[in-house]
C-alpha cells in the first residue's frame, strides 16, 4: 500500500466535492435580489471557489506524478484529458461570476443602496449554472478513468 497515493487521493476528492459545495453555494445564493451581505458572502466563497481550485491543480499534479498509476497513465489517456477539458471549462466559466461578484462588492461598499443590474444577475446566474452542468462531467470522466478506459 502506497500512503503518499491515499492521501493524495482523499485531499483530491475532498477538494472536488467542497468545489461542486461552493459552486451549489453560489448557486443558491444568487438566486433572487442581492442585498449587501449577499453580495459580501458571494465575494467571499468565490475567493475560496479560487483557492480550492488552484490546490485541486496542485494536488491533481502530484497524484498524476506521484500517484500509483504513474504519470505514463494520465498522458496517454484520452478520458484524463476530456477531464481536464472539463475543469478548465470550468474555471473558464467562473471568470464572469467571479469578476461581477468583486464589481458588486466593490459598488455595494461605496454604495449601500446598490442593485445589482437584473442582466448582469441573469448573465451571472447562467455562468454559474452552465458551470454546474460541466462540472458533472467531471467525476463520469473520472469513474471512467479509474476502470481503465481511455487508456
Amino acid at each position: 500500500m502506497d500512503t503518499t497515493d491515499l492521501v493524495l487521493a482523499i485531499a483530491h476528492h475532498l477538494l472536488v466535492f467542497s468545489l461542486a459545495a461552493i459552486i451549489g453555494m453560489e448557486s443558491v445564493l444568487i438566486r433572487g435580489e442581492l442585498a449587501t451581505p449577499t453580495i459580501r458572502r458571494l465575494a467571499d466563497i468565490d475567493r475560496h471557489y479560487g483557492i480550492i481550485a488552484g490546490l485541486i491543480i496542485v494536488v491533481g499534479i502530484g497524484r498524476v506524478i506521484y500517484g500509483l498509476k504513474g504519470w505514463e497513465f494520465y498522458v496517454h489517456n484520452w478520458v484524463f484529458w476530456a477531464k481536464m477539458a472539463a475543469f478548465a471549462t470550468v474555471g473558464l466559466l467562473s471568470i464572469v461570476p467571479t469578476v461581477r461578484f468583486i464589481s458588486w462588492n466593490r459598488q455595494a461598499t461605496a454604495n449601500p443602496s446598490f442593485a445589482v443590474p437584473a442582466a448582469e444577475l441573469a448573465s451571472v446566474q447562467t455562468y454559474i449554472r452552465a458551470q454546474a452542468v460541466v462540472f458533472l462531467l467531471i467525476p463520469v470522466f473520472a469513474g471512467a478513468m479509474a476502470r481503465g478506459y481511455g487508456y
